[in-house]
């Protein structure tokens, strides 16, 4: 029994492309964002799925580029009294749900993620409702309302482990939102779990025909898969995982050519990892079909040199994250449960018994 939200027939707010910077503004805005940073005792916090030169102005200022994850650990531990996260709005909410002093900025709090989007808080509280005798999973890619309801909130990186360790005890799984990324972990842990069916925009677009045919143009090629993509592609799969894993994975395989299935921001620090081995995006489109986004979100195409200044500079209702704090103290019940886990997962397998 699944929960359906037509993803399909969904229209999200597709935001304009920002325009582009000529070299002359890029200096400028960086030479800004410099000095605001230490004027405002901030850091910069990225997302792998923003642009490169995003990415490298961050670890030029002393930052952390990373999955939702670790940008989570990185914001909570570092002494900065501002966090400036650049990506879409959950993971500003998340950062302040575990930094309550501290202000948190982003470049626009305009930059959604379809997943949020695609699980509104009011209609999956009233189906969490109707099974009250099921643990609610829910995905980092949520509004913080949305994990004000859920019993733990996941990441990609460790979603299996906890689906599994709860499958252990017994316990029957409410998943929510992306459908392709809870039939991965349904299809491997055999738990018992009612699936949201909401999907991501990116992921979503990968296509195994066209897959099928890079195949053939490159045999020896590996291909990498995140989990929120479609079933058939995840079958192809070399490699399936978060972010940081497939990262890890182009760096372990032996395979010279790497097919990679999801947003191409990650190529940045990919490629940092893997120098010699040539990378290609995984097709979005082909015979029949149609690419709205071609295998990079629109939303985090909006964390430009000139927002992030603006962000910084300005604050205000346009750029600050602000979260009632009672909704603060319930999102942060599962979000911990999360950091918890994931750091028991550190631990020697003796001392998980």
């Amino acid at each position: 029994m699944n929960h359906i939200f037509d993803t399909d027939k969904a229209i999200y707010p597709f935001p304009a492309k920002p325009a582009p910077l000529s070299e002359d503004e890029k200096a400028f805005y960086c030479a800004k964002i410099k000095k605001l940073l230490k004027k405002k005792n901030a850091v910069l916090v990225a997302h792998y799925y923003t642009d490169p030169e995003i990415q490298a102005l961050v670890e030029e200022t002393g930052g952390c580029v990373a999955d939702s994850l670790e940008m989570a650990r990185f914001g909570n531990c570092h002494p900065a009294s501002t966090l400036l996260v650049a990506g879409v709005r959950f993971m500003g909410e998340t950062a302040k749900i575990l930094n309550p002093e501290k202000r948190v900025f982003m470049p626009t709090l305009n930059a959604e993620c379809s997943l949020d989007l695609g699980c509104p808080a009011d209609e999956f509280s009233a189906f969490c409702n109707n099974h009250p005798d099921r643990t609610v999973v829910v995905y980092a890619n949520t509004s913080a309302a949305v994990k004000a309801r859920a019993d733990w909130v996941v990441t990609s990186s460790i979603a299996l482990e906890l689906i599994e360790y709860l499958d252990s005890r017994g316990e029957k799984i409410i998943w929510a939102p992306d459908r392709h990324l809870g039939r991965y972990i349904q299809k491997k842990s055999g738990a018992d779990m009612l699936c949201w069916q909401a999907a991501c925009i990116v992921h979503d677009e990968f296509k195994i025909q066209g897959l099928i045919q890079m195949k053939t143009l490159h045999p020896n090629a590996a291909i990498l898969v995140h989990p929120e993509s479609p079933e058939a592609v995840i079958e192809m799969a070399d490699a399936v995982g978060s972010t940081s894993q497939l990262i890890q994975a182009a760096k372990t395989l032996p395979q010279k050519k790497l097919i990679v299935a999801t947003d191409r921001g990650i190529f940045y620090k990919m490629q940092q990892a893997c120098p010699d081995k040539a990378l290609y995006v995984a097709p979005t489109a082909g015979e029949g079909a149609t690419c709205k986004v071609c295998a990079h979100c629109p939303w985090m195409a909006m964390n430009g040199f000139k927002a992030i200044a603006e962000g910084l500079e300005q604050g205000g209702l346009m750029h600050e994250i602000c979260i009632d704090d009672t909704l603060r103290q319930q999102a942060l019940v599962p979000l911990n449960r999360m950091l918890d886990f994931a750091n028991r997962l550190k631990l020697p397998t003796s001392e998980n018994a």
